[in-house]
C-alpha cells in the first residue's frame, strides 16, 4: 500500500491498524509505505507514489494507491493481485464523494509492471486535485482497461471516509498558469523524471500494526512548475 500523507496523524492512526487487520483477514500478504512529504513545497500526491514505488523495493509484485481517508467497510472488495489490468477499488458507483466515469482516484491497484508501461504519474500536479485524472488517460494511452468491482451492494455505505472540510482545508488554490496546464496530458515526464531525496526510513507499529514511514523531500523546478510554491 503506497499512502501518500501529510500532517494528518489522526487519519493515519485509523488507517494503518485498520487495513492490516482488514488485509490479514483477506489474507494479503501486504506492507503499507506512508510517504510522508516534508518538504516545504506544495503537496504532490502523485510525486509520492512514484517514489514510494521507487522506494517499495523488488519484493511486491504490485501496488494500492491509497488514500489515508477511506477506509473499505465491504469485506467483499476484492485487493487481490490486479493481473488483468488495473483494478479500482473505488469505483465511482461505491465512492461516498467522487462519482464520474473517469475518476480512477481513492484505491487503485496496479502490477508493478503495468504502472511502469504508464512511466508512474505525472510530477506537474501540485496542490489538490487532477493529478488522477491525467493518470487516466495514461492507463488508456498505455492501451489498460480500468477494471472495476462487481457483485458489491453496499453503494455508498462501501467505505468510511475519515477527511473533514471543516478541519482538513483542501489546497485547492490555481496559480500562476496551472489552471490551464492541469488539464493537460504529460507525455514526458512521471517514474523517469520524479525528483527527491529520503530524509529516513522509518519502521513502526501502530497498535501493534506494521508500517513503513518515508520522509520525502521533493524538489521543483521552478521554471518548469511554478505553482510548487505559495509564492
Amino acid at each position: 500500500l503506497l499512502v501518500p500523507f501529510r500532517e494528518r496523524f489522526e487519519e493515519l492512526l485509523a488507517f494503518v491498524p485498520y487495513m492490516h487487520r482488514f488485509l490479514s483477514k483477506k489474507r494479503i500478504r501486504h506492507h503499507i509505505f506512508i510517504l510522508n512529504q516534508v518538504d516545504h513545497f506544495r503537496f504532490n500526491r502523485a510525486s509520492l507514489i512514484n517514489v514510494g514505488f521507487l522506494e517499495s523495493g523488488n519484493d511486491t509484485d504490485y501496488i494500492a494507491m491509497h488514500d489515508v481517508d477511506l477506509l473499505p467497510l465491504n469485506e467483499h472488495l476484492d485487493y487481490s493481485f490486479p493481473e488483468a489490468g488495473p483494478f479500482h477499488v473505488a469505483s465511482p458507483e461505491l465512492h461516498p464523494l467522487y462519482h464520474y466515469k473517469t475518476y480512477v482516484g481513492g484505491i487503485l491497484l496496479l502490477t508493478k509492471q503495468h504502472y511502469e508501461l504508464c512511466n508512474g504519474m505525472s510530477n506537474r500536479f501540485w496542490g489538490w486535485g487532477r493529478e488522477d485524472d491525467e493518470f487516466y488517460r495514461r492507463i488508456k494511452g498505455a492501451g489498460l482497461q480500468v477494471r472495476r468491482p462487481s457483485g458489491i451492494t453496499t453503494g455508498y455505505e462501501t467505505f468510511q471516509h475519515l477527511h473533514d472540510p471543516a478541519w482538513r482545508k483542501r489546497d485547492q488554490k490555481r496559480i500562476a498558469a496551472q489552471k490551464q496546464e492541469q488539464f493537460k496530458v504529460d507525455r514526458e515526464g512521471g517514474l523517469n523524471n520524479v525528483r527527491y531525496r529520503i530524509e529516513s526510513r522509518t519502521d513502526l507499529s501502530v497498535a501493534g500494526a506494521p508500517c513503513t514511514v518515508l520522509n520525502i523531500l521533493l524538489d521543483c523546478d521552478t521554471d518548469e512548475t511554478p505553482w510548487c510554491t505559495f509564492g
